[in-house]
């Protein structure tokens, strides 16, 4: 009974973490801004938004540019 126990905890503690790199993975792909205000808030503006779309070419430049040196 209790290999039976260990053997399910294990493929719930195994699907668990498979879950978690798929979202992990899934969610890196989607390009986002996120605006940090000195208030302490903070936007974030999803890929496909109007705003996103305007930022979005600006901040890969700035990234660009950062990675390079």
């Amino acid at each position: 009974m209790r290999h039976k126990f260990l053997a399910l905890l294990a493929l719930v503690g195994a699907w668990a973490a498979g879950l978690a790199l798929l979202r992990r993975t899934a969610g890196a792909r989607r390009e986002r801004v996120e605006l940090y205000f000195e208030d302490g808030s903070m936007q974030s503006l999803a890929e496909g938004a109007g705003e996103a779309s305007r930022l979005l070419p600006l901040a890969r430049t700035a990234l660009a540019a950062s990675r390079q040196g």
